[in-house]
């Protein structure tokens, strides 16, 4: 019985021993013999543990390098972003400065015509205007940071915008002047009516009626009896007839203070209220009224005073 306990205590020994390890049979071939290995189960569970952790940090390594390539490949898309902004923001101040340049170009010839067409900057109706505050330009930002580029930017554009209010109110306004003085040009009597020889000026002369001297209030050209008498500008024949001492007569109204008589016309072509233009013909010279031969009595008034009829003939 006691031979029985001893046995049964030893197999209950070597089943608990035989618990704290794993087995392995290796079995090369058919005719080698079975090998057994037999791992205790606490390296089993530490190698596994090790792997474990192993995996977990080549994940950890591999992720972490996934994510450092993603960032430097996004970093260098950033900085190929900015620089080509950069270059676009360089590229628009330079446009800005070239827009300013044709703005100064634009002020300077808004003022060459203002000289040309005999204004001063006494005038207050059309000055010649005065430069603006010294703007920043843009090539002189060029190495500076963006925040300074825009803001000089934002600057620049506040007052170029000015700037070209400014010129379209200035040329608005030099348009209106020209137009003004072109129907002030197509108004003055500057052509001569008819071609011909002076045989009278204007101003004091001898009377070839009477002895003595008398003012002669126009010119009187001498030319062959019959020949076309012009208007020496736009206008409206105001009044036309005959009269004893003009002859046939012809009064044209050309705006602007300017009025016209044509005397001692053989015949006439137009009548009160015919609207003419320069260079069109009005009559034909004669020798009506009081007159010693074929010639025509030019006269100019301004303002219904007579002048001088050369002042404005070219």
């Amino acid at each position: 019985m006691a031979l029985d306990r001893q046995s049964h205590n030893k197999f209950r020994r070597k089943e608990a021993v035989s618990d704290n390890f794993f087995t392995f049979m290796i079995i090369p071939n058919r005719k080698s013999g079975v090998k057994k290995i037999s791992v205790p189960k606490v390296a089993i569970r530490n190698i596994l543990i090790g792997a474990t952790v192993v995996v977990l940090i080549a994940l950890f390594v591999i992720y972490d390098y996934a994510s450092i390539k993603r960032d430097r490949a996004e970093l260098a898309r950033l900085r190929a972003q900015t620089k080509e902004q950069s270059r676009q923001l360089q590229d628009m101040g330079m446009k800005i400065d070239q827009f300013a340049d044709r703005l100064e170009a634009l002020r300077q010839y808004d003022k060459q015509i203002r000289v040309l067409a005999h204004e001063t900057n006494l005038s207050k109706k059309m000055p010649l205007g005065v430069g603006g505050s010294e703007e920043v330009r843009m090539k002189d930002l060029v190495d500076k940071d963006h925040e300074q580029i825009i803001a000089g930017m934002r600057r620049n554009f506040e007052k170029l915008h000015e700037e070209a209010n400014e010129r379209e109110r200035s040329f608005t306004e030099l348009l209106g002047y020209l137009g003004q003085q072109k129907a002030v040009l197509a108004s003055t009597p500057s052509r001569w009516p008819v071609k011909g020889w002076v045989t009278s000026e204007f101003g004091m002369r001898r009377s070839p009626f009477r002895s003595g001297m008398e003012f002669h209030k126009g010119l009187d050209i001498s030319t062959r009896f019959g020949k076309e008498v012009v208007a020496p500008a736009d206008g409206l024949v105001i009044s036309s007839g005959y009269g004893p001492q003009d002859g046939n007569y012809i009064k044209i109204d050309h705006g602007h203070g300017f009025t016209t008589a044509y005397l001692h016309l053989s015949r006439m072509t137009v009548k009160q209220g015919t609207r003419v233009n320069r260079g069109d013909v009005i009559g034909y010279v004669g020798d009506t009224g009081r007159s010693t031969g074929p010639h025509l009595h030019y006269a100019v008034l301004v303002n219904n005073v007579e002048v001088n009829p050369r002042k404005y003939l070219r």
